[in-house]
This record gives structure tokens, C-alpha cells and sequence, in this order.
């Protein structure tokens, strides 16, 4: 077999891992956030100042935001498991230094600041939960494109050939929800008719650097005769066209019907296309081909699994705008926010239920067909991690009132109620600081350039499978490879972000 033959027997016919240990892998991000804020406020509680120095807090924040996940889908992805609950043991001992190692003049009470807490007022302008989510799924999936093609990745974790959950597969639909979560419709504060179809002609023009990209992905592996996974989408299909597609399809019937009713669209969409998968020859038509042996002639059999997937994909991202609406409502104090993460609980715990319904009555989770349980089960884990990251704020926000005048970078803001400083001793952190300190933050980095750093993600990953047998790497040339293909896409985003260049011209 040719290494192009080797690679692509590497990443085919796999089953996917279990939804638990898909579980236990999304506690990480949060918890890594966690780590993160908890050792800022440890270092204000110690020195009077935040982390002032660029260099450290690139280092802080690769070094507990991004290389516990790559060691965690590598070498120690035996016992991941047991990683969150050693993460959680870890920030459970730094919670505890700080609130033994608090002021004595700040020593408030336990029971008066939890009564502080719920009554905190947040800066509802922002939430920090959602920018956290995409960043995070973009991180990732970017991990997961190089280190997919190393032996030290899991089989498990791979996309499954037909019916499965890998991790990678949860990575592509995770993608769609993190973009309608923040797309124009649900930005949009005007409902008119004339405002529904400006933002569907903003989304036709915003889309062509996606079309650009999946062009440029389609003649770079066919010129290079890269290896690809052609039942992942098809000969000439991929993940851009895909993405171009779906924000096109969903403003349309965004423009058509109420973007309250956006649940009732996907419900509708994700449940015809399953009825048309098993009840007629749709779903042998994806899988076999239109003459059941695998063939590929013409353009929708040599694309079949892009072109066909895209209804299910189209009722995720239809489904997410409406989660994008509701997390939108305005909530300013923590109580609201603490009703919010309890109807987040009971939303996946509906859906845990539907899955298991879906599968027991339809078919299991296929991400090559994007079917109702695909639907659901993303969603489903969507909505798990997206819970995980606003309890992490509202923790952080908890940790920041047992010290004065501690900030985290991409974390809820402490607002100042009227007529409140004296009953809830808060201080305002001034505008400077706050500027000073998305500065230090490697989230705040990769959020203002996402695009640009899921493309230098793929054309890294190129350069390194042309340049390294990655199919005989041993684990610690696995692991500095991935550390320094990761470091470099962050230190690039850092350095932009720095000098607040954004490269974004559409």
C-alpha cells in the first residue's frame, strides 16, 4: 500500500467511543477554565495586581487551556476518566488556599456572600459562556485534525464510517451550533420582513470566503493527491461547503418563517428527513451508492453524504438559533442566570431521553447520514458543554467576590448596581483594566480571528503529514509535534490580537 493508501485505511472503518466517555471528555474544557481563573485570582490575592506580562500569560493559558487536552485524546487517554476528577480536586485545593488566605478585613461571612452571589448583577451585554464554546470547539477540532492521523489518537475518537459517536464526529456538529449561535438572526433585534431578508442577502455575501475555502481545499488535495475519506462527504465535498450551505439555507427559511418558531422548523425538517431515510431508498442510496455497489458517477452519487447530510445539518443549526434566542434574553443578575443553567439541565436531559428513544425506534447515531439521532444526540452534548462553561463563570464570579478587585479574562463582569456599593462591597473594575486584560487572553485572541485560525489549523496539519510519517510516530514526538503546531496557530492569533488586527474584510 502507498502512504496515501496507509493514512486513509488509518482514519476509515472505525465505530466511534461510548456517550459516556464522550461526556467525561467535554468536563475538560470547563474545568481547564476553571484551572485558569482560579490561578489568576490566586495570583491578585498574593500580589495585588493581575498578570501583567504577555509572554507569562501565553504561557499560562497554553499550558492549562489547550495542553491538557492534547495530552488527554493522546497518551493519557487510557484513564480519561479519572482526568476531571483530578482537575476537580485540583481547583477544589485552589479554591480552598484562597478562601483560607483571604484579607481578614475582606473575611465576610460564607452566608452573606452566597446571599451576595444570587443578588450580583451581571453585565448583561455579554456572555462569556458562548464565545468560550466556540473558541473551545474550534481548539478542538483543530487538535483533532493533526492528531487523528498519529497512532497515540484513539481509534475510538475518529469519525465513524456509518453509525457511531466519535468525538470528531460530535466536532463537525458542535461547528454548526457554536455559528448559529451567534448568527445575524439571532443578533438581530428587529423582526420585520425587511430586516429578515437584508440579513438573508448579508449571509449570501458572507459565506464566499467559505465557497473560497472549500475551493481552495478541493485543488490543494487533488493536486497534492493528499489523502481524504471520501465516504465523509463525497469526491469533491467538504466541510466548508457544507458550512456555506447550511447559513444560506437556514436564513432563507429564517426569512420565510418566525425566528421564534425556529424549533418548530427544525423539528419538522429533522423528522421528514428521517421518515425519507427509513422509509424509502434514501438511506441505501447514501451508503451504497445508486447502483449498491459504492459507485460514484455523477456529480450527487460521487457527493451523496455532503449534499444529503446537509438536511440534518440544516436542523441543527435551525435548532441552535433557537437555544441562541433564549440565551440572549436579557438577564443581568446571577439568580436569573442560576434559572438558566437549571432549564439547560432539564433541556439535555430531554434530549439524553429523546436519543435513546430515536434509537430505539429509528436507528442509531450516523454522522455520514446526519439523522434524527445525530441531531439529537449533538445537540444533546452541545448544550452539556455550553452548560459546563456557564457554571464555570458563574463559579469564577462566586471566586471574584471572596476578593475584591480580582478580574478574569473572558469571565461575567461584576456590575455595579445603583446605590449598592455599601450593601454589596463591590468595586468597579475600570475600563482600562478590563481592556488590558482581554489583551492577556489567548480566548479573546482566537475569538477575534476563528476563521482564520481553523484555516492556518488545516494548512498546518497539511504541511506536517507531507513532511512527517505521522502513522509510525512514536508517543513523544507525537506529543512535541502537537504542542508546537498548536503553540505556533495560538502565538499567531495572540500576536494579531495584540496589535488588534483582525483579518476579516467580508
Amino acid at each position: 500500500m502507498s502512504q496515501k493508501q496507509l493514512k486513509e485505511a488509518f482514519i476509515s472503518n472505525l465505530n466511534g467511543t461510548s456517550l459516556l466517555e464522550i461526556s467525561a471528555g467535554l468536563s475538560l474544557p470547563p474545568l481547564c477554565l476553571l484551572c485558569r481563573g482560579l490561578l489568576l485570582i490566586l495570583h491578585y490575592l498574593h500580589h495585588g495586581k493581575p498578570v501583567s506580562s504577555r509572554k507569562y500569560s501565553l504561557l499560562l493559558d497554553f499550558l492549562v487551556l489547550v495542553s491538557p487536552l492534547l495530552f488527554s485524546c493522546t497518551v493519557l487517554s487510557p484513564i480519561i476518566f479519572f482526568i476531571p476528577v483530578i482537575l476537580a480536586a485540583f481547583c477544589a485545593g485552589i479554591f480552598f488556599k484562597i478562601y483560607s488566605q483571604r484579607k481578614r478585613e475582606a473575611r465576610t461571612p460564607f452566608g452573606q456572600i452566597v446571599k451576595e452571589f444570587q443578588e450580583a448583577c451581571l453585565d448583561p451585554e455579554s456572555i462569556p459562556a458562548i464565545t468560550v464554546f466556540r473558541v473551545y470547539v474550534n481548539v478542538l477540532t483543530s487538535i483533532s485534525i493533526l492528531a487523528v492521523d498519529f497512532p497515540q489518537y484513539p481509534r475510538r475518537y475518529a469519525k465513524a464510517e456509518t453509525y457511531g459517536t466519535g468525538v470528531m464526529d460530535l466536532g463537525v456538529g458542535a461547528f454548526i451550533f457554536g455559528n448559529a449561535l451567534v448568527c445575524p438572526e439571532v443578533r438581530q433585534k428587529s423582526h420585520t420582513t425587511q430586516a429578515r431578508f437584508s440579513s438573508l442577502a448579508r449571509q449570501v455575501f458572507a459565506v464566499w470566503p467559505l465557497i473560497s475555502l472549500g475551493v481552495g481545499r478541493l485543488l490543494s488535495v487533488k493536486s497534492i493527491e493528499y489523502h481524504e475519506h471520501t465516504s465523509e462527504y463525497g469526491v469533491h465535498w467538504n466541510f466548508f461547503f457544507t458550512l456555506a450551505l447550511v447559513r444560506v439555507a437556514a436564513s432563507l427559511l429564517l426569512a420565510i418563517f418566525p425566528k421564534r418558531k425556529a424549533w418548530l422548523v427544525a423539528v419538522a425538517l429533522a423528522v421528514l428527513y428521517q421518515l425519507l431515510l427509513s422509509s424509502t431508498s434514501l438511506k441505501r442510496f447514501i451508503l451504497h451508492g445508486s447502483d449498491g455497489r459504492g459507485s460514484r458517477l455523477g456529480f450527487l452519487d460521487a457527493n451523496r453524504e455532503g449534499l444529503l447530510s446537509l438536511c440534518g445539518y440544516l436542523a441543527i443549526y435551525l435548532a441552535s438559533v433557537q437555544v441562541g434566542l433564549w440565551l440572549l434574553q436579557r438577564r443581568s443578575s446571577v439568580r436569573s442566570w442560576l434559572e438558566a443553567l437549571r432549564g439547560l439541565a432539564l433541556a439535555v436531559l430531554a434530549l439524553w431521553v429523546l436519543l435513546q428513544l430515536c434509537q430505539a425506534c429509528t436507528e442509531p447515531v450516523s454522522r455520514r447520514l446526519a439523522n434524527l439521532p445525530f441531531c439529537t444526540w449533538v445537540l444533546a452534548h452541545c448544550l452539556l458543554l455550553l452548560g459546563f462553561f456557564v457554571l464555570t463563570d458563574l463559579t469564577l464570579v462566586f471566586t471574584k467576590l471572596l476578593v475584591r478587585g480580582s478580574s478574569v479574562p473572558c469571565c461575567w463582569k461584576l456590575v455595579q448596581p445603583p446605590n449598592s456599593r455599601k450593601k454589596l462591597g463591590m468595586e468597579a473594575v475600570p475600563v482600562g483594566r478590563q481592556d488590558k486584560l482581554s489583551q492577556l487572553c489567548l480566548i479573546s485572541a482566537i475569538n477575534k480571528n476563528q476563521l482564520l485560525f481553523f484555516l492556518l489549523a488545516n494548512v498546518m496539519t497539511g504541511a506536517v503529514n507531507i513532511l512527517i510519517d505521522t502513522i509510525h510516530s512514536k508517543a513523544a514526538f507525537t506529543l512535541c509535534i502537537l504542542h508546537l503546531y498548536m503553540f505556533f496557530n495560538c502565538l499567531v492569533m495572540y500576536i494579531l490580537h495584540a496589535r488588534n488586527i483582525v483579518l476579516k474584510f467580508w
